[in-house]
């Protein structure tokens, strides 16, 4: 394993992360539906859904 693929591993952790935190910690008002669904993604494609929940959800 390269030292390229292993930070890359690692930054995608801290997204899927910080997504799951924001979603069940910060934002009370937002549905158990969806925060399931942004839970999902974010374990699945954790640095686009990190991109995509940052300029939708976090204005």
């Amino acid at each position: 394993m390269s030292a390229t693929t292993s930070i890359i591993g690692v930054v995608a952790l801290i997204c899927a992360i910080w997504v799951i935190y924001d979603v069940w910690v910060n934002r009370k008002s937002m549905s158990s539906g969806n925060k399931i669904l942004w839970t999902l993604f974010a374990i699945i494609f954790s640095i686009v859904t990190a991109i995509v929940y940052y300029f939708t959800k976090k204005k």
